[in-house]
């Protein structure tokens, strides 16, 4: 991408963050032990899916995950896995756990194809089961929103029921996420794959046919 000239000096405090290699080491180790956590998550959700008889799409394959890092998630880096994982033509079926720095941290499921349907139903059967664990509700048009709030998520409590069923009519695919800040005592303490676990578990009434 070429600059203009005007704009191709790099301010001071820009040079001061190029110079700095701390920095550099200081991210790097950041990842690893990210992704060290998110490896210790999905250990214990392999666990918890051996032990659980869930709704899963035909062709489901327990042993495949996904682990990924990257830069530029709006100009952020991100680090995230996909357990379990699921894609297999119209049919999605995984559990998110995303690390969005300078952002927040996600656990999503996303569903979306044959599943839909039961998982819909089991949604306003089990509603007051699910209602009430800090999820929140995709209201975006696309499974790869990562923002919350207003305009982006509504948080699944009890007096929604039928607002959230307003959003989830004619939806061939719908995503359930809970957001933890990155500066909370939890992730301080080392407790990602706790929090990743019990995000899956509170999702089980959805799940479980």
């Amino acid at each position: 991408m070429s600059l203009p000239l005007d704009k191709r000096s790099l301010t001071l405090a820009e040079l001061a963050l190029v110079a700095d290699g701390e920095l550099f080491r200081s991210k790097e180790r950041a990842i690893l032990k990210v992704q060290a956590l998110l490896a210790t998550l999905q250990a214990g959700l392999r666990e918890d899916l051996a032990g659980t008889t869930l709704l899963l799409p035909p062709g489901f394959d327990p042993a495949k995950a996904q682990s990924v890092k990257g830069e530029r998630l709006e100009q952020c880096p991100y680090q995230y896995l996909d357990y379990p994982k699921h894609f297999l033509g119209d049919d999605k079926f995984t559990f998110r756990s995303l690390c969005w720095w300078g952002h927040h941290l996600v656990f999503a499921m996303i569903v979306e194809g044959g599943q839909v349907k039961q998982c819909k139903k089991n949604f306003f059967d089990r509603f007051h089961q699910l209602a009430g664990h800090g999820l929140e509700l995709s209201l975006a048009p696309t499974l790869w929103e990562w923002k919350r709030g207003e305009g982006y998520t509504l948080p699944i409590t009890h007096d929604r029921k039928a607002q959230l069923a307003a959003v989830l009519s004619g939806r061939a695919w719908f995503k359930i996420a809970r957001f933890v800040p990155l500066d909370s005592p939890a992730l301080r303490e080392g407790h990602l794959p706790e929090l990743g676990r019990d995000t899956f578990r509170s999702l089980l009434p959805l799940l479980i046919p």
